[in-house]
C-alpha cells in the first residue's frame, strides 16, 4: 500500500469515527426503544440491536453467516437487505416491535439503506 493511499484511507476512517459520534451524541438505545446499529467491512455487512441502558445486545445478524451466505454475495446490497430481514425477525421474537437506526457515521445509502429496508419490510418499526 502506498503512503498515498494509506493517508486517504485514515481520513475516511477519522472522518466516519467523527460522524459516528455526532450520532451517538443523539441516538440512544433504551429498553422499550433500543439502538439498531449498522457496521458495513469491506466483505460483510453486521447489524445488531443494543439496549444502551443496560449494555446488552439482544440480537444480531450479519452476511458473514452460513444461512444468508448461499443466497447473495456476501457483499452486496441484496445480502444487506438480507441482513435487516434476519434481525427484524430475531428481535421480533425477542418482543421488540420498534428501534431507533444508528447508521453508524455511514452515508444512509446503498447497504446502510437496505439493512433499513429490509427490517422495516419484516414489520420493525424505527
Amino acid at each position: 500500500m502506498s503512503e498515498r493511499h494509506a493517508k486517504k484511507m485514515r481520513g475516511k476512517q477519522s472522518r466516519r469515527t467523527r460522524a459516528h459520534r455526532r450520532v451517538r451524541n443523539r441516538v440512544v438505545g433504551t429498553t422499550e426503544r433500543p439502538r439498531l446499529a449498522v457496521f458495513k467491512s469491506l466483505r460483510f455487512t453486521y447489524a445488531q440491536v443494543i439496549d444502551d441502558s443496560t449494555g446488552r445486545t439482544l440480537a444480531q445478524a450479519n452476511s458473514a453467516e452460513a444461512d444468508l451466505r448461499g443466497e447473495h454475495s456476501p457483499s452486496s446490497k441484496e445480502a444487506a437487505k438480507a441482513v435487516g430481514e434476519t434481525l427484524a425477525s430475531r428481535i421480533k421474537e425477542a418482543g421488540v416491535e420498534r428501534v431507533v437506526f444508528d447508521r453508524g457515521g455511514y452515508i444512509y445509502h446503498g447497504k446502510v439503506q437496505a439493512v433499513a429496508d429490509g427490517a422495516r419490510e419484516k414489520g420493525l418499526e424505527f
